[in-house]
């Protein structure tokens, strides 16, 4: 019988024992809800602002209950309006589009290279001819370009930058972390994120308007000074009397789950990292394969491994990733002509006024494999998946 992997590569990051216990202490309170009259600014939910404010050195941070709402939020604090245009990466997931949606603005797609990375000439290119002001800007898979150079195009044509944190928390460039290069970073509790709370959102800045149109939107009822984390009153004044209230807040319950992960995101960093060069170096070894380029600058934390698979053809590609699913290695592929699970590109978002894949990142996501990296993987499952990516490739490239 063929070797199988035994490790579920969908397990998410497990709740430690003081985030159950401070859930169910939230649960006996009964205090779900972030907001009460006589709660004061020691709620889950205002101490996890404020500790991960503190965690990424923002002055600001907001908890709403999606990364989704969170990148929506941050758009509109930053400006945009229905109709504007969005630059945005071609290779990205749902949520980042479905943000641009939200907001009624147009989406602009920008190509990516074959390492994973938003292409910078077609971004000057395109917001050119766009005129386009607001970038949205995902670290697809953790995988960070050159912020350096990005800032400085985008602050020489004027182009405010929202950056999509959702897969590097703890990550950074040249020694700054993400989410603090543009006007604010979004973060992402989704359970396979580096942080579960099953669901959440952190909108991280240090823009008083931004912070403070952030929480008026995603619901204070005028309870926004219950917010430890929060910009001078002088910016809720400029902003309460006409902002909407959207209901985007994060539970107590949510908040209470993920607090005590914040602090374990540098050894969960230390681990993913480990098993991700552990994997490169197996799976780079095997013919066929190309792994990004991972440039000196960027400090990631990896939670995923995406590779290129070269000489399959579809029928041929669509038989070794059946292989490997079923013997336990699962491989997600963004090429696929129909979205699937948690994959899709933007030729499938048929509510973009031109739904259409450009052709260099139609091209980079045609063999391209994604996988899970769990925390519970260990060295020996590691080289467990190499061999049976390895041994399957054989397969079906045998005539």
């Amino acid at each position: 019988m063929p070797e199988r992997l035994l490790l579920d590569l969908g397990a998410p990051p497990p709740v430690p024992e003081e985030g159950i216990a401070a859930a169910e202490a939230v649960l006996r309170s009964g205090w779900t809800h972030r907001y009460g009259e006589t709660l004061g600014d020691a709620s889950e939910a205002a101490l996890l602002e404020a500790e991960f404010a503190a965690h990424l050195g923002t002055r600001y941070c907001v908890a709403v209950n999606s990364c989704g709402s969170a990148m929506f939020l941050a758009l509109l604090g930053a400006g945009v309006r229905p109709g504007d245009r969005v630059l945005m990466n071609a290779f990205t997931l749902a949520p980042v589009p479905g943000a641009v949606a939200h907001a009624g603005a147009e989406h602009v797609l920008i190509e990516v290279t074959p390492d994973l990375v938003i292409d910078l000439a077609d971004l000057e290119r395109k917001a050119a001819a766009s005129g386009a002001r607001h970038l949205l800007l995902s670290h697809m898979r953790g995988h960070i370009c050159d912020m350096t150079r990005l800032m400085a195009l985008c602050d020489r044509l004027g182009i405010a930058v929202i950056e999509d944190c959702a897969h590097t928390m703890g990550a950074s460039w040249a020694g700054r972390p993400t989410g603090t290069f543009g006007r604010a970073g979004c973060f992402s509790l989704q359970a396979y994120k580096h942080v579960n709370g099953g669901e959440g959102g952190l909108i991280a800045t240090d823009d008083d308007d931004i912070a403070a149109r952030a929480i008026l939107y995603s619901g204070s009822y005028m309870l926004y000074r219950q917010h430890r984390a929060r910009p001078p009153e002088a910016a809720f004044a400029r902003w309460k009397d006409m902002t909407p209230n959207y209901s985007m807040r994060m539970s107590n319950l949510v908040a209470a789950v993920a607090r005590p992960q914040v602090a374990l995101l540098a050894e969960r960093a230390r681990i993913w990292n480990d098993r991700h060069g552990r994997l490169v170096a197996l799976l780079g070894a095997l013919p066929g394969i190309r792994l990004p380029h991972r440039p000196q600058e960027e400090a990631f934390v990896q939670s995923s491994i995406q590779f290129a698979v070269a000489g399959l053809e579809g029928p041929a590609f669509a038989r070794f990733l059946a292989a490997c699913r079923a013997r336990g290695v699962y491989l997600k592929w963004f090429g696929a002509r129909e979205p699937e699970g948690y994959t899709s590109v933007s030729g499938q978002w048929r509510y973009l006024a031109e739904p259409h894949t450009p052709p260099v990142t139609e091209a980079v996501l045609e063999r391209l494999c994604d996988m899970r990296i769990p925390l519970a993987m260990t060295e020996q499952d590691c080289a467990t998946v190499a061999r049976i990516v390895g041994e399957e490739l054989a397969e079906a490239r045998t005539p």
